[in-house]
């Protein structure tokens, strides 16, 4: 604590001390203002300029400090100021006085707290930041609140001080007029709880709330105006409609089924979308299978003299498809018609907000969610309609490997798809426009992730600005630029993997004004309610993270909000999203990493273990990576966590797990993890941790004693 704060607790503590010791508070009873009432009076006549800043100054130190007497000092301005003097040095003296407090609650207490309570302090600042007003001016108009209380509380969020100032001004003139009119009649107050009546403290009730009637009628005005020329069903034949079915599509039917509803499920061409068919799992499947090429070829690394491998693409190719197979059951139509869904084959269409119609029929539902996922970006590069570009939905149709590979992007996708083909024989070259391959990743996680690529025989091309394509008597070559100089890359096959777009056309959203914002995505509230709010989204089709287990998250809430918004709503939660790459090694992270904390500005401290200290890294041959905690300054708890090593994905649970449940480092350095394993990693980074906060006055105590009982 620094030497100004120090002054100031000093400087309020002689205040409070001196108001108890000198006995003020008997100068602010009922009875003696009652008695003093004529020669006080008499004086303010004599010294009347004298009389008002000395009432405004006490007054302003009395609320300042929180100290009881503010009431009597209000009765006081009345009785001998008048109602329209008094009423205007209260109002501003208790605003002053109200807002000194604010900022000395927040000068002393919004730090320490805030880093210690931020879980609970950060959704009240999320509110004041929507609400803040409102909030406040209905503090202030119910006197059942403790002004003191609320000069504190407000004094540890981020509300502006001018808005605190006016707000309270506003907000306490109501409640200060009675007072002071009250104070004007100050011979027949017996005690200041006669001023208020019950009746009179359920009308600033009202008064209070009547914001939040007023905007709970407004919302429900605005939801009839969105209505507006559609015809509502009086029965309808299902409750819930969901188009698509990716990870988003089965897991808000599966919640729906769970729940009692009925619900209908429309999918046009797969069930189990793109992470089944296109996705996550033959991408998987093919890495699978290219990592055990890459041990055959390292073999050497591992003791054996000499190991061959033969295979034919096309059969890598099959097996993908078998692996498809094997897990389609899990998301076929027959395993969710047996879990109660009413499984359709066929293009959507909505109609009104109740109605979609399929294959001829119109289904009238109460809810309607959508997630059609998203597709494949293409680039507009001139001459790419020429190569015949491949992505990540159509590359699991090759029969024959390609013998030069260009990959346009560096993302997961990019490298997790470009490392397998490297290491399935082809010349691969990935090409994208930034500086560092995985682009959201720190800087350190990508350079571990793009040496290894180099080491698989990739060639990075960083900074190069693709500009057109050409045919070629070799095949195809793209023209790009390159500081500043032109450059053609040859290649057989072009796989393009700068991105997705979500599929926000052909099923009547147009129609119904539901249209994307500027990043291409549906635009929902934080109930993943669109502008209609019968109408809700989940999944890739609303992003921001196009994960199937951030669709899967997503779709809870759409469910549970489609069904039971009524009686209760849940905004969903993106704090805690794993995110994965798949690469040789993994990158794993969840929460913040160095990149977003900086930008963000955030203050963090940072706790490092690499891997090639590690005895399992060490005997898999593996020893390359790291594991890297970000923590709130001075405290053990867990902000932010990425880890970069083979299996990495494997070892970010605990952290999940500790995030979610709020245990910091001390929490995993007490947990016994089997040796040995990756895990162990989790638990050495906490010791590293511990290391550098390790109390060194008392190891030097303990040395001291040591070297005692020696002798």
């Amino acid at each position: 604590m620094n030497s100004k704060k120090i002054l100031l607790i000093v400087v309020i503590a002689a205040l409070i001390g001196a108001f108890f010791l000198f006995d003020l508070g008997s100068y602010l009873n009922l009875d003696y203002i009652k008695t003093q009432q004529d020669s006080l009076q008499s004086w303010v006549s004599a010294n009347k300029v004298l009389a008002i800043a000395a009432f405004v100054v006490f007054y302003v130190l009395v609320t300042a400090l929180s100290l009881p007497g503010a009431v009597i000092m209000t009765l006081v301005g009345g009785a001998i100021f008048g109602l329209a003097t008094g009423l205007i040095l209260v109002s501003f003296a208790s605003a002053i006085g109200a807002t000194l407090a604010f900022l000395m609650a927040r000068y002393l207490l919004r730090a320490p707290l805030t880093n210690k309570f931020s879980s609970y302090i950060d959704p009240i600042n999320r509110g004041i930041e929507k609400d803040g007003i409102s909030y406040l001016f209905t503090l202030r108009l119910v006197p059942l609140f403790p002004f003191f209380v609320i000069n504190a509380v407000m004094g540890l969020t981020r509300m502006k001080v001018g808005t605190f100032y006016w707000v309270s001004q506003l907000g306490m003139l109501p409640g200060t007029a009675i007072f002071v009119n009250a104070g004007t009649q100050l011979a027949l107050i017996e005690q200041p709880s006669d001023i208020l009546s019950p009746g009179l403290i359920l009308s600033f009730c009202l008064l209070g709330i009547f914001p939040w009637i007023a905007k709970f009628i407004v919302d429900k005005v605005k939801q009839r105006q969105v209505y507006n020329g559609y015809t509502k069903p009086k029965k309808f034949d299902t409750n819930m409609v969901v188009i698509g079915a990716g990870a988003g599509g089965l897991v808000t039917s599966y919640i729906a089924a769970a729940t009692k509803a009925k619900v209908t499920l429309i999918e046009r061409h797969k069930m189990g979308g793109d992470c089944l068919n296109t996705g996550c799992v033959p991408s998987k499947t093919l890495i699978r299978t290219t990592h055990f090429l890459a041990d055959v070829r390292d073999a050497k690394d591992l003791g054996i003299r000499n190991a061959e491998v033969e295979y034919e693409f096309s059969e890598v190719m099959d097996r993908v498809q078998r692996v498809i197979e094997t897990i389609e059951p899990h998301d076929s139509i027959a395993r969710y018609e047996s879990l109660g869904v009413d499984c359709v084959t066929g293009s959507a269409h909505i109609r009104s907000p109740w109605e979609v119609e399929v294959n001829g029929k119109t289904i009238t539902t109460q809810n309607i969610v959508i997630a059609t996922g998203a597709r494949p970006a293409i680039p507009s590069i001139p001459g790419i309609e020429l190569v015949d570009p491949l992505t990540s939905d159509t590359i699991w149709g090759l029969r024959q490997r390609p013998e030069r590979l260009l990959v346009l992007g560096a993302g997961a996708i990019g490298c997790e798809l470009g490392q397998c083909f490297a290491r399935l024989g082809s010349d691969v070259s990935i090409l994208f426009r930034g500086t560092q391959v995985l682009t959201r990743e720190d800087q350190d996680a990508a350079a571990v992730v793009e040496k290894r690529l180099q080491e698989d025989g990739i060639t990075i091309c960083s900074s190069h600005t693709p500009v057109r394509f050409e045919v070629t008597g070799q095949g195809y070559q793209l023209v790009c630029r390159h500081n500043e100089q032109e450059k053609r890359i040859g290649f057989d096959k072009l796989l393009v993997a700068t991105g997705r777009t979500a599929n926000v056309t052909g099923f009547g959203l147009e129609a119904m004004g539901i249209t994307a914002k500027p990043g291409g995505t549906i635009q929902v509230d934080p109930y993943l309610r669109t502008r209609i709010p019968n109408i809700l989204a989940c999944g890739d089709v609303i992003g921001p993270f196009q994960f199937t287990h951030a669709a899967a998250h997503q779709a809870w809430f759409a469910s549970v909000n489609a069904l039971f918004g009524q009686f209760k709503k849940f905004k969903v939660d993106y704090s805690l999203i794993p995110f994965t790459t798949y690469t040789s090694p993994e990158v794993a992270r969840i929460g913040l990493n160095e990149k977003q904390a900086i930008d963000e500005g955030i203050a963090y401290e940072a706790v490092r273990y690499n891997l090639e200290e590690l005895d399992r890294a060490i005997t898999d041959e593996a020893a390359y990576g790291f594991v890297k905690v970000l923590l709130k300054p001075g405290s053990d708890k867990i902000i932010g966590v990425t880890l970069v090593g083979e299996h990495a994905a494997e070892m970010l649970p605990e952290f999940a797990l500790a995030m979610k449940n709020k245990l910091g480092l001390n929490k995993i350095l007490g947990t016994i993890h089997a040796y040995p394993t990756l895990n162990e990693a989790n638990r050495f980074v906490a010791g590293e941790w511990k290391k550098k906060h390790a109390p060194q006055k008392v190891l030097a105590w303990l040395e001291t004693f040591h070297r005692w009982k020696r002798g």
